[in-house]
């Protein structure tokens, strides 16, 4: 008999995780001699971030059985997020990118082909650990990065999006051009066509799509999903499948580092839809939690005060226009 989890997570998110590197601001990655070592990858971010929040989260996904597959699991559980459904792979190493920061812009250098991540294929699902956890989600997340990784990786999100569910499933775009460099996109498209949530930014889906309007997006899907499009620092607006549209303009922000920011958005628009709240709110409560994570220098953040976000949730749009995170 297997155990129990030891908290039923309400959300799963399953993708890569990679351990960065972060070299001396200023210094050209040939002279760096010190790197600061965090964690990153859409999904774990995705996965810290509800965590944060409240939400009881999983993350789902393969590492190296080496040292830094180790710290990514230490990492995750500190910021609360349940690890029981990850494999190990005693010969594929864990993920790695080193950031490079110049005149004030960072550049990143990804270490990642063969990785232990991108062995996942349609039978690591069939796992007790992964099934199970599955079978219970309220919301599963993932990103279309999974499935660039490798073709084993998209043949599983396609397995995942085409089969029946009981779980609300959300994928956020995250276009990559050059994972996809020689790759149909396809698979990719198919498995946003199933999903209940997809998120995406104007920008990647003028280069994606070829169209960066809502409601063309809405129709290239199907229009059976909860369409949330983000337009960098000024607005982000959902389409529902009856048609109806919400918008909220982006709080001003002092941006220390970009890097996250995405993620954070998607986990704070989550968070809001499994906490039921009004669509308003959700987005909303995505603008807060992208706010936390651009005035850090992390790729993720601990959430604004819970008093300061309850207050910014609910406040009039006239304030919310006014309000301003970060250095002044």
């Amino acid at each position: 008999m297997r155990e129990p989890l030891p908290e039923t997570p309400a959300a799963i998110c399953i993708g890569e995780a990679m351990v960065m590197l972060a070299g001396e601001t200023g210094v050209p990655l040939a002279d760096v001699e010190t790197f600061r070592r965090s964690v990153g990858g859409a999904e774990c971010n995705a996965a810290g971030g509800l965590a944060a929040l409240g939400i009881a989260t999983g993350w789902i996904s393969r590492l190296g059985d080496d040292g830094f597959g180790e710290h990514v699991l230490r990492d995750l559980r500190t910021r609360g997020v349940e690890v029981g459904g990850v494999e190990l792979d005693a010969t594929r190493p864990t993920a790695l990118y080193v950031k490079e920061t110049q005149d004030g812009r960072s550049r990143m250098h990804y270490y990642r082909s063969g990785s232990a991540a991108s062995a996942m294929d349609p039978e690591f699902l069939d796992r007790p650990a992964v099934r199970d956890r599955l079978a219970r989600a309220e919301l599963v997340h993932t990103t279309g990065i999974t499935a660039a990784i490798s073709s084993t990786a998209a043949e599983m999100l396609d397995r995942l999006a085409q089969e029946p569910r009981s779980f609300i499933l959300s994928v956020d775009l995250n276009w990559r051009p050059a994972l996809w460099r020689d790759k149909d996109p396809e698979p990719l498209w198919r498995v946003l066509r199933a999903a209940d949530v997809v998120l995406i930014g104007a920008d990647e889906a003028l280069v994606f799509a070829g169209t960066s309007d809502p409601a063309e997006l809405h129709e290239r899907l199907g229009r059976r999903c909860t369409l949330v499009v983000k337009n960098d620092a000024h607005t982000a607006l959902v389409l529902e499948p009856d048609g109806r549209r919400t918008e909220v303009p982006a709080l001003t922000v002092a941006v220390v580092e970009p890097v996250g920011a995405g993620d954070a958005f998607a986990a704070g628009f989550l968070a809001g839809t499994l906490q039921g709240l009004p669509m308003k709110q959700r987005l909303r409560l995505g603008h807060l939690n992208a706010a936390a994570v651009l005035v850090a220098p992390e790729d993720h953040a601990v959430p604004l005060e819970l008093a300061v976000r309850e207050r910014l949730l609910t406040c009039s749009d006239e304030e919310w226009a006014t309000t301003k995170i970060g250095a002044a």
